[in-house]
């Protein structure tokens, strides 16, 4: 509520009366010595009345708007008539304090200080009667029958129309609470209210006689969850005497304002209505409303205040700058007169604004200010919920309803979950003053919105959250969501729109638009959204694409279909619009607002009243002409469903009957009307009914009605789903194996719960091969899997894939890496071995780096038989060849110089490092440590007597980066080695057995001779070099001739002795024949050997088939490599020296270290082939 003021005047003298003419358009004031006589529009002085000699007290005028009276300090009355004229005078012995009109008889009372007269224009003297105490106040019951008269002494007396006093009631003040205004309500339909007044709690729920009857169980529960004002208010004994509902004495109230700054109500009884008010004021008038809904109190608070007709206080109508002593309302308007002290005349228009909430088919709205009326807009049924204080917000919400008060919000929910139900309770309440413009209630939040904020509080008053906006927010509504995640439409005056939900800080923003937002509403499926902004304009938008796909103009609210997706109705102009789909426009008309559209109602706000608008809908198409067709439904949904099954069959439509009868679950007439016909009418009922019996929870009947009726995947759909294994085999037995569908169904039920032999089963019955290779997959019957795999190849992919990922994914990389491998994945297996060997150096595990990249070389050898990759492969299997021997070798370092004790002979480390700084003569491979290499070398070379190395690996040293352990040992080893020779031990120098040459200890060329360019052949444990010299064949040769040749075997010729025997008579002689060559040309193969190497070219061994053919099978070792490769050859050139070839990797040892590795290990000590393996 808030007054406007809508014009103002000054008289020079205090405004101690006033009266409106009835048809309002005069207003009598009585100022000073003079009436002025205003026109109620604009506030003009029409003229001043002067006919009294001393200040006018009083004024009123008749009912019937043809006379008024005035009454002064100079005792004397005046009647007027309504052309301003005066026509009758007459006197009382004191100034006259009151007057006042019969509202039936217009028999004028006029009081003074010491009696009052009852004068009427048929009568020619004034009936006089004397009073006991001054009159200050008087007033005429509705039917005119009885007059009250307030007095100083703070007595009322009730008197007839001849003056005789039949109630007098005494106030407890006495003459110290004086009687100033007293006023009879004008309404006569308070019975109802004032009979349920008593014992009433401050937010109970009252039903009126036109409203639906609440029990009384009800009214207990929701008075005992009240009582906020319960202790103002003492409950008055219960009058159990029989009531007449059309007694007189319950159709008029009477309004007592006393100078004990009390207001009271009274019965014409005399019997006092509730406790009274306190007013913390004055009261100098008291006044209805034309209807009796709300009063006007005024005085020495300077201002006019609005109660509500049992005397809550709603607000402020205006303050003034003295005493009010008179305030009137223009009858049958808004507007308020107030007259005051100083002379001034203030005319205010009160507006009072609807606080309404709906939902769906729920509407809320205030009544008479502090009443809540919640109304089902389907059914018409009410509730009243009274506040008994001012109502400032309403809010509502599936079962919740919020309401605002001044200093508290109570939110109240359904009794039960029944969409009809109207009982509401109580169910929370917080107590705290709140300002907000607009308040939305969801499931367990209230969200209060004050300009440009949004609070979210739970319902025991608790902030959890809060948004700032851009700009002030115009509109906001609940669009549904889970309970405590509710989403928020709000529209701001910036023209953006946004989405919120409740359980989240961060707001969504919609779309934005050039204009203002005024009303918002969004689809049913959330992909619309319709906008009214500040210029009329309806607008729609597509959500998601932002697109605008309509607008319309003239529209002041607007509402989507809750039902439909594509209907909406908009309103504005005196018109209701609605669209479909992209249909025009259709309208009718319509004053008020859209509020909300639900299915065919369209529910419309009218000033204060919502109505439903029924959208015509028709059934009959256009052009229909089978009129049996519509009769048969419209006996269907009479319930006469015999006659439409008749109706129905006689128009060639036994399908919807059929369709009407199994809706109904009638399955028996069903039959009957199909009587023997169609067995697939048949089939299709029994399924029907079983539907249903699946409806109703009763899954076992319907599993047996659905296999009578064919239905075999629904059947094992249920009993899949209800885990009855037992029936599930039953029927999986029994099913032919040509059903593939429900045989399928029920193995993946079986592997669902977990009965893989019985899937299995049901696999083989139907002979899918494939499902069943996954079944054994996904249940890692790897076993099963692998038989199935040898007896169908076809399936090894679908096998070991899985089989590898699972072995890989249990940290079984090897084993999964020979799975791969074995798939045909090659380059999965390549990609394992690489992160196998990664994580192996970085671990410092070079023996088993050293293992990976040999695996990861003969990887890359089986790529190369492809002739597309042969190169590359090549190439990379040369490159991991040499890294697994580079870490092979030092992870005899590694562990020298970070383990405490030595697991190697000196001369084994000393070959070793050598062996490896000879090898790193480019990049160093990660994990190797040059500084470890030389760090072992160093001490080596020095233990073993080869000085020189040492001093020259001491110096190598000195250039690198050294780790603090080793800092000291190194610095001292520079100093000691200076005291020893420059030279090396001679028993450490290598020799070429090609060439006989012995090699320095540092060779600038590498693992090679420096004069024949041989390369060396080391032993892959102890890195000697072995006494073995690489041949080749010539060309033309083949592998396989070349080993037939060896195999051959040929004999040598004895070497003849070179010692000749001469025997004589007396003598023998032994003679030396040195003609004889004594290198000896019975070996071959040592004939190409004896040459020295010119050149800086390395010039290959080449042997011919006669050099193969004399040589011994035991003499030479082949490396047999797979294609692409050419098998090598290598002779042993001291064949009592055993070298023992390992068949897998081609490593060469000396016979007595491998066996005693192979003892150790069970396996080759590099290529990890273990002894019993008969593969090569």
């Amino acid at each position: 509520m808030r007054a406007v003021l809508t014009w103002r005047d000054k008289a020079e003298l205090c405004i101690y009366d006033l009266a409106f003419k009835p048809d309002g358009t005069q207003l009598i004031l009585a100022a000073g010595n003079r009436l002025l006589v205003y026109d109620t529009s604009d506030g003009t002085l029409l003229q001043p009345l002067k006919g009294h000699k001393d200040t006018v007290y009083c004024v009123a005028y008749a009912k019937d708007g043809k006379r008024f009276a005035s009454g002064s300090a100079d005792k004397s009355v005046i009647i007027w008539t309504s052309k301003l004229e005066g026509i009758l005078k007459y006197t009382h012995n004191d100034s006259i304090q009151c007057v006042s009109y019969n509202p039936v008889t217009h028999q004028l009372a006029s009081c003074s200080s010491s009696d009052f007269g009852l004068w009427s224009p048929e009568q020619k003297s004034v009936s006089k009667h004397k009073s006991s105490s001054k009159i200050t106040c008087c007033s005429w019951t509705n039917d005119g029958q009885y007059l009250a008269l307030g007095m100083f002494n703070g007595i009322i007396s009730i008197r007839n129309k001849n003056g005789e006093e039949k109630v007098k009631i005494e106030r407890p003040g006495g003459s110290l609470s004086p009687i100033w205004s007293i006023c009879w309500s004008p309404s006569s339909q308070w019975e109802s209210f004032w009979m349920n007044r008593e014992n009433e709690d401050a937010e109970e729920v009252i039903v009126n006689r036109y409203f639906q009857e609440i029990p009384s169980t009800l009214k207990s529960a929701v008075y005992s969850s009240q009582g906020s004002e319960a202790e103002e208010e003492e409950p008055e004994e219960e009058d159990d005497s029989p009531r007449d509902d059309n007694s007189e004495e319950h159709n008029d109230i009477l309004a007592v304002a006393d100078w004990g700054q009390k207001l009271s109500f009274y019965q014409l009884s005399g019997k006092q209505i509730g406790r009274d008010r306190s007013l913390n004021f004055d009261p100098c008038c008291l006044s209805y409303f034309t209807k009796g809904e709300y009063i006007l109190l005024g005085g020495s608070d300077k201002q006019v205040s609005l109660f509500t007709k049992d005397g809550v206080r709603l607000g402020t109508v205006g303050e003034q700058n003295s005493w009010v002593w008179t305030c009137k309302v223009k009858p049958d308007s808004n507007y308020v007169v107030v007259g005051c002290q100083d002379g001034t005349i203030s005319f205010y228009q009160l507006i009072f604004s609807t606080v309404h909430g709906l939902y769906k088919d729920r509407y809320a709205y205030r009544d008479s200010m502090t009443d809540v009326i919640v109304q089902h807009l389907i059914t018409e049924q009410k509730v009243r919920i009274k506040c008994k204080e001012l109502v400032k917000k309403i809010a509502i919400y599936k079962n919740r309803l919020a309401i605002q008060l001044p200093e508290k919000i109570l939110i109240y929910e359904l009794y039960s979950d029944d969409s009809s139900d109207m009982h509401y309770r109580v169910k929370e309440k917080i107590v705290k003053k709140f300002e907000c413009n607009l308040l939305v209630v969801c499931a367990d939040h209230i969200i209060l919105c004050q300009e440009k904020r949004l609070q979210c509080l739970s319902f025991s008053g608790v902030k959890e959250r809060e948004w700032q906006m851009e700009s002030l927010i115009r509109y906001i509504k609940v669009i549904g969501g889970p309970p405590g995640r509710e989403g928020l439409l709000v529209g701001l005056k910036n023209g953006q729109i946004l989405k919120i939900f409740v359980d989240n800080l961060f707001a969504i923003v919609l779309l934005k638009q050039a204009t203002a937002v005024r009303c918002l509403d969004m689809s049913a499926s959330r992909n619309k959204l319709a906008v009214v902004d500040e210029n009329d304009t309806c607008l729609v938008y597509d959500i998601h694409t932002k697109e605008l796909l309509f607008q319309e103009p003239n529209a002041n609210s607007v509402a989507w279909n809750t039902q439909c997706e594509d209907m909406l109705c908009f309103s504005g102009g005196g018109y209701l619009n609605i669209k479909a789909s992209t249909f025009p426009v259709h309208q009718q008309k319509l004053q008020g607002f859209v509020v909300g559209y639900n299915g065919s109602k369209i529910f419309c706000l009218h000033v204060f009243s919502m109505s439903a608008v029924e959208v015509p809908q028709e059934r009959k198409k256009r052009g229909e002409t089978n009129n049996d067709l519509f009769l048969a439904d419209v006996f269907s949904y009479q319930g006469k469903f015999h006659e439409a099954a008749k109706l129905y069959k006689r128009s060639g439509h036994e399908n919807l009957a059929l369709n009407m009868y199994t809706d109904l679950r009638m399955f028996e007439y069903a039959k009957d009307f199909l009587g023997s016909g169609d067995p697939k009418e048949t089939k299709m009922l029994i399924t029907k009914q079983a539907d249903w019996a699946r409806n109703i929870n009763e899954p076992k009947a319907a599993v047996e009605m659905y296999i009578s009726a064919g239905e075999h995947v629904k059947a094992i759909e249920i009993t899949g789903d209800h885990g009855w294994v037992d029936m599930l085999i039953d029927i999986a037995r029994k099913l032919d194996k040509a059903e593939r569908e429900p045989l399928l169904m029920c193995a993946y039920y079986f592997k669902k719960l977990d009965n893989p032999g019985y899937a299995a089963e049901t696999y083989l019955k139907i002979g899918d091969l494939k499902s069943l290779v996954q079944l054994h997959v996904e249940t890692q019957r790897w076993d099963e899997a692998f038989a199935l795999g040898e007896k169908h190849p076809e399936f090894k992919d679908d096998i070991y894939v899985p089989y590898a990922q699972w072995l890989a994914e249990n940290d079984r990389f090897e084993e999964a890496q020979k799975a791969f491998h074995k798939a045909g994945r090659q380059r999965e297996a390549v990609r394992v071995l690489e992160q196998l060997t990664h994580n192996a150096v970085v671990e410092s595990r070079f023996n088993d780096a050293a293992y990976y990249y040999w695996m990861l070389s003969m990887q890359c050898l089986d790529i190369a038989q492809d002739p597309a990759q042969k190169d590359m492969m090549l190439d990379k299997f040369r490159h991991f060849q040499h890294l697994a021997e580079l870490y092979h070798g030092y992870h005899a370092i590694q562990r020298y110089t970070e383990e405490p004790f030595s697991f190697h002979l000196p001369e084994t480390l000393f070959n070793i490092s050598r062996f490896l700084l000879h090898s790193l003569t480019k990049d160093t491979p990660l994990g190797i440590s040059k500084v470890n290499t030389l760090f072992t070398l160093a001490k080596q070379s020095k233990a073993l007597g080869a000085y020189k190395l040492a001093r020259h690996a001491y110096d190598k040293l000195q250039g690198l980066q050294i780790p603090a352990r080793f800092q000291k040992s190194i610095e001292l080893g520079s100093l000691t080695i200076r005291s020893k020779p420059f030279h090396d031990s001679e028993e450490l120098v290598p020799l070429c057995y090609r060439c006989s040459t012995n090699n320095p200890l540092l060779n600038n060329l590498g693992n090679v001779c420096i004069n024949c360019r041989q390369p060396f052949v080391f032993s892959a444990s102890s890195y000697e070099v072995l006494h073995l010299v690489e041949f080749y064949l010539e060309e033309g040769i083949t592998d396989e001739e070349a080993v037939s040749l060896i195999d051959l075997e040929a004999p040598r010729h004895k070497r003849e002795n070179k010692w000749q025997e001469i025997t004589s008579n007396n003598s023998q002689t032994l003679r030396l024949d040195e003609t004889m060559d004594s290198m000896g040309d019975d070996d071959p193969f040592t004939a190409k050997l004896s040459f020295e190497q010119g050149g800086s070219e390395f010039v290959p061994v080449v042997v011919s088939r006669s050099v193969l053919r004399s040589m011994s099978r035991r003499d030479v070792l082949i490396k047999r490599w797979p294609p692409p490769l050419q098998w090598q050859y290598f002779r042993s050139l001291l064949p009592d020296a055993s070298i023992t070839m390992c068949p897998s990797c081609f490593q060469m040892f000396h016979s007595e270290d491998y066996e005693l590795l192979v003892l150790q290990h069970t396996c080759c000590p590099y290529c990890r082939r273990r002894i019993d393996d008969p593969s090569p």
